[in-house]
């Protein structure tokens, strides 16, 4: 029933914030759209800030999940934006909001876990220190949440997909390269 109610919670908390901006959401709001009362709310999260990052963390384990096995750092980063997509007025008013950090947390977690499967894999062969392969996951992590931050404050008026599977060809062997360069290094 716990679970049952948790989600309701954060499903009448998506409606809203598909109509309004997160500040003008109150926890009444949430309740009277829910059926419950406040006391229940508060049983399950501290606030609405809790609310939107429980949200975005369930979110997070949602594609990783899906993108666990993935060969490409691309698929995770394409999965994160259909997201986007699919909610664009929520996720702009998350990103709108006080909630920037948050969500801003949501993306960069996503792009570390994806850039760190993807350098472990490409590593490979190759004789690696792990702090090496964290600094190569976190340079392609930042450029790539950076792109799409980018994308989100100019109003995400492009198909994110194609931009990102064109950058991925043209970082095709880059990683690669990047540790051969390193095992020449001594």
């Amino acid at each position: 029933m716990s679970a049952f109610t948790k989600k309701a919670i954060a499903d009448s908390f998506l409606k809203l914030l598909r109509e309004k901006p997160i500040d003008k959401i109150t926890i009444k709001d949430i309740v009277e759209d829910c059926g419950i009362n406040r006391n229940t709310f508060y049983y399950h999260f501290e606030d609405v800030p809790a609310l939107v990052e429980v949200i975005l963390r369930e979110e997070t384990e949602r594609v990783l999940g899906e993108h666990l096995g993935e060969d490409s750092w691309e698929e995770g980063f394409i999965a994160a934006a259909r997201f986007a997509l699919e909610n664009k007025r929520s996720i702009y008013h998350i990103y709108n909001s006080v909630n920037r950090e948050i969500f801003e947390q949501y993306l960069n977690r996503i792009g570390m876990d994806v850039m760190e499967r993807f350098v472990e894999k490409a590593a490979k062969g190759y004789e690696v220190q792990e702090e090496d392969k964290r600094l190569m996951a976190s340079f392609y992590r930042a450029a790539l949440t950076g792109m799409i931050l980018d994308w989100l404050s100019s109003g995400m008026n492009y198909e994110p997909e194609d931009v990102i599977r064109r950058l991925g060809v043209m970082l095709a062997g880059g990683i690669e390269g990047a540790f051969a360069n390193m095992s020449h290094m001594g």
